[in-house]
């Protein structure tokens, strides 16, 4: 997480006029449904368009473990999405193995620490594919 309940707020009041850009880079707001609660929970996370869908970054700092948000959209791939004013419907996948080293790139080329993150942990991480659903 970025920085927290405040970043999601502050995003949602002002339509990511405050929230998208930060430092450096992009955020959106992905909303899950735990997996265990049933309650929706939503994270700011560093994001890339990519032709019609949307990128993200299972990473947790290089964690061993992924992401609690990752391990929800594996259990309901069916997520809310917010980019900038644009709040939309769309469902999650993790990209294939033919995918992901294009989509990598794309993501460290908005975050570079991803790599660095990818060498502390022995998961792969994973790189998600935000599809809009109509």
């Amino acid at each position: 997480m970025l920085y927290g309940k405040e970043h999601i707020e502050r995003y949602r009041q002002t339509n990511g006029a405050e929230g998208h850009d930060w430092n450096g880079t992009t955020t959106l707001l992905l909303t899950t449904v735990g997996r265990r609660t049933g309650r929706e929970h939503t994270t700011p996370l560093i994001y890339r368009p990519y032709g019609d869908a949307y990128l993200v970054v299972a990473s947790k700092g290089g964690a061993e473990t992924p992401p609690d948000w990752y391990l929800n959209l594996r259990q309901n791939p069916e997520v809310e999405v917010q980019v900038k004013d644009k709040v939309f419907k769309a469902r999650a996948r993790t990209a294939t193995p033919e995918e992901k080293p294009d989509m990598w790139r794309t993501m460290t080329r908005a975050w570079p620490d991803y790599d660095e993150y990818q060498k502390k942990t022995s998961r792969e991480i994973p790189v998600v594919v935000l599809e809009p659903v109509a």
